[in-house]
Order: C-alpha cells, then structure tokens, then sequence
C-alpha cells in the first residue's frame, strides 16, 4: 500500500513554483512549465535571495552566537581559538554548500523540463551524496586537526583549545552538509519558505542550548562546541521531512540509475567544491596572516569573519538563489531571461550593499561593544563596518558570475575564477598593505583584490551567455 499512510510520505504533489497541476502518481507526473520562466525576475531574484538568505545566515548564525557568548567568557584564548576553528569549520561548511549547488542545479534543470520522477530520484541521489561526501571529508579533516590549526598559526594554550574545540564540533558537519542539500533541493521546488526553515529551526535550537551548556554547565568552549552539534542535528532533520511529507519521499536506490545521477551531478559537484572551498582557503591564509599580529587581531577577524556572512547573508544566497532561476529559463531555452536575471541581480546586489553599509557604520560602535572588542579588536570590527563591507559589491559579481556559470554548463569558469580572486587576488596584496598598515592593511588588501575579480566575473559570465544563447550551427 502507499500514499498518505500515517508516518509516510504524502503523494507527490505539485512542487511550489508550478501552477495549475493536479496530483497524479509519481511515475506519470508532468509538470507545467516552472514559475520561473514565467512573471517578474526581479520579483523572483529578491524574494528567492531574501527567503534563502535567512536560511543561510541562520547557519553562520550559529557560529557568530557561538563567538558572542564567549567573548563574554572574557579568555581571549578562548575567543582566539574559536577565531581559528572558524577557518576550518568554515572550509568544510563550504564543501557542503558545494555539492548542494551541484544537486540544485541538477534538480532544478529537470524540473524546468518537466520531468518530476527523475527530480525526485536524482534529489535522493544527491542527498545519498552529501552523506557520504560529508562523513568522508570531515573524517579526513578531523583525522589532521593539529597539524591544520598548527599551519594556521595558533600555538600553545590557543591550539590545544581550538583542537579540543573542533574535535567535538566536527562530528555536527555530515549532518549539517545533509542540511543544506536538503534545504537546496527544497529551493530547487521553488519552496523558499521551508527551505528558509531549515536552518532557522538550527539556530533557535543553538540559541536556547548555548547559554545552557557554556554557562549553565560551565563547559565553556565544550559547550559552544556540542551546542552546535545539536544544531546541525536539527538543521538535517528538519530539511529532510518535508522532502518526506510533502514531495514524494525518496525513490528507492538502484545502482544503474545511482551512477548516472552521480555522473551528472559530479560534473558540476567537482568543479562547484573546488569553486566554493576557494573562499575559506582565502580566508585561512588571512588568519595566518593575521596571526603575527596577537590574539586581539585573530579575535577581530574572528568577529568580522562571522559578522558578514550574516549581514551580508542576501549576497552570499543569491548564487544559491539564482540558480533555479538560471537553471529552469536555461532548461526552457530562455536565455533573454536568463540575461535578465544575471542583470537583475547585479541591481539587487548593489542596492543591498549600500543598505546593509549604512547600517553597520551607524552601528559600529554598539556592535563593538556587544562583542566587548576594545583595542585592535575594536580597529577591525570599525573597519569592516565601513570601506570592507562596501567593497563586498564585487564579491556580490563573483557569486553571481559562478551561480550562472554553474548553471549554464560551464563550472570550470567559476572554479578558476573563485581560485584566482582567493590566491592571486588576495595574497600579494594583503601582504603588501599588511606590511604598510598592519593588521588592518591585510583586510584592506584581501578586499581590494577583489575589485579585479569582480569585474572579470561579470563579464565572463554574460559571455556564457550569449554563447549559450546562439542558435546551433
């Protein structure tokens, strides 16, 4: 017997985004053409960008609380050694986000075609993937932690802390790169509000149990760490039921169509990780820099680094965002929409920039205070709540570019453009202006570089499309 049984999946009904489809067994379902080759880009680009980034910024919220609550521990070891376990932390969070784009991508092409059973068997192939993918790559991780943290600068009491510190957050990450696959293939719908809650349930859940296991049971850095554990915990359960409830459940595993799903999702899961670990990669040869500077320089970056996901979190969603959008006028053969889009999104880039800009410089002052950051903490948390955080635009062109570039068939292009901007667009010039103006030279160059990469993105990146858009022959 299947259907609606109690404890079951609901039969599958019409993904959100699809007007006008009745439900019909799995096997026969066709869907109507997508929401989004239809109606206002604009509309779709800031309502898609705005519902995934609460989502998004919900999963930095975590570790942005964590940091929050012990800065108040007022140990800067403490505080130092969540600056560095960040950068790792971070580096696997972005191998998650990575295979999540290839399987919206995918998803979200079939989807534009029409074809709802391959969706819902290559959705639970791509949630095998995060699973093993996540398991794999965070054993590998945390088997090298104290070489790792060694090479990211920290020493003595820091790196025995940050070590202790990491072993026990890792084993939250294969749940959370779990998470955010589920959390992607629910966008793919087009179901922003549910793929929205799935990592807000996350940080309400590490909001009541932080102050609980830090302060309550005195655990300290051992509580942020299984706090956040629980979190993600959480963040996996709540992505897979409604995929469950409302989408068909998952189609049983046979191993032919398993290696043609994988296939196909590898082709862009490849270059999409390679393309999206480019950034913390960055950001730990920061850290590293930094490191010379004290413990009050790696607790600024440590701050700032966990403040602009979350106020930038719009711009950090929108390649995520976008994607179904590109994927589903590319799978209709749309490309003057496809076009649009990328523009659209360019606008809604920039005046979200401005906006947020304002805000922080109009609230750098409480801000620093909130994390009790005085001295040269206090230096780099003003600094990125000005020039840094304006300059973000042009990494605003680079998520862009990579987001139509992944969609479109060419991952390797934001692959070498995200490793550039976080090697040659970083490093030189974050040692030069570090040896001019210190702690915060090495910000200032690590944004600066940016400016070059940004522009090349944009460019690039329309030229794949109009190359796609070209009649064959």
């Amino acid at each position: 017997m299947t259907g609606a049984g109690r404890g079951g999946p609901s039969a599958p009904r019409t993904p959100r985004g699809y007007l006008g489809q009745e439900e019909t067994p799995v096997k026969k379902q066709v869907l109507p053409e997508g929401k989004f080759v239809t109606g206002s880009l604009m509309r779709h680009v800031v309502v898609m960008s705005l519902t995934s980034s609460v989502g998004l910024m919900a999963i930095f919220l975590v570790d942005l609380v964590n940091i929050l609550y012990i800065s108040w521990l007022a140990d800067p070891v403490a505080t130092a050694a969540v600056g560095y376990a960040g950068a790792v932390l971070f580096f696997t969070t972005s191998f998650g986000i990575g295979v999540s784009i290839a399987v919206s991508a995918v998803v979200a092409r079939v989807l534009g075609q029409r074809n709802a059973e391959l969706a819902r068997r290559q959705a639970t192939h791509g949630l095998l993937l995060a699973v093993v993918v996540g398991v794999g790559f965070t054993a590998l991780i945390w088997s090298a932690l104290a070489p790792i943290v060694g090479l990211l600068g920290a020493t003595g009491a820091t790196a025995e802390a940050t070590v202790q510190f990491l072993r026990l957050s890792m084993l939250g990450q294969p749940l959370l790169m779990l998470g955010i696959t589920g959390a992607a293939v629910l966008r793919s719908h087009g179901d922003a509000r549910r793929a929205m809650m799935v990592t807000v349930w996350g940080a309400i859940a590490l909001a009541i149990a932080d102050p609980i296991l830090i302060f309550g049971a005195d655990l300290g850095l051992t509580g942020a760490a299984l706090a956040g554990v629980l979190s993600r915990a959480v963040i996996a359960g709540m992505a897979l039921w409604p995929v469950w409830r409302s989408y068909g459940g998952f189609s049983p595993v046979i191993r032919a169509e398993l290696v043609l799903d994988l296939r196909a999702m590898s082709q862009i899961a490849g270059p999409a990780v390679l393309t999206q670990v480019a950034t913390p990669v960055g950001q730990a040869f920061i850290t590293r820099l930094i490191a010379p500077f004290g413990e009050a320089a790696v607790a600024g970056v440590a701050i700032t680094g966990r403040l602009t996901p979350v106020a930038l979190g719009v711009i950090f969603a929108l390649a995520g965002a976008i994607g179904p959008i590109i994927g589903q006028n590319a799978g209709a053969g749309r490309m003057d929409r496809v076009r649009r889009a990328v523009w659209d999104a360019v606008i809604f880039t920039a005046g979200v920039i401005v906006s947020v800009t304002a805000v922080l410089f109009a609230l750098r002052g409480p801000l620093a205070d909130l994390f009790r950051a005085e001295g040269l903490t206090r230096d780099l948390v003003f600094l990125f709540c000005g020039p840094l955080c304006l300059l973000f635009f042009f990494n605003g062109l680079l998520f862009i570019s990579n987001a139509a570039c992944n969609n479109l068939g060419r991952p390797f292009q934001s692959t070498l453009l995200n490793w550039g901007r976080h090697t040659l667009g970083t490093v030189p010039f974050a040692l030069w202006l570090g040896g001019v103006w210190g702690a915060q030279g090495v910000l200032i160059g690590q944004a600066v570089g940016g400016i070059v990469f940004g522009l090349l993105a944009l460019w690039l990146a329309f030229r794949v499309v109009d190359q796609r858009g070209r009649p064959a022959g």
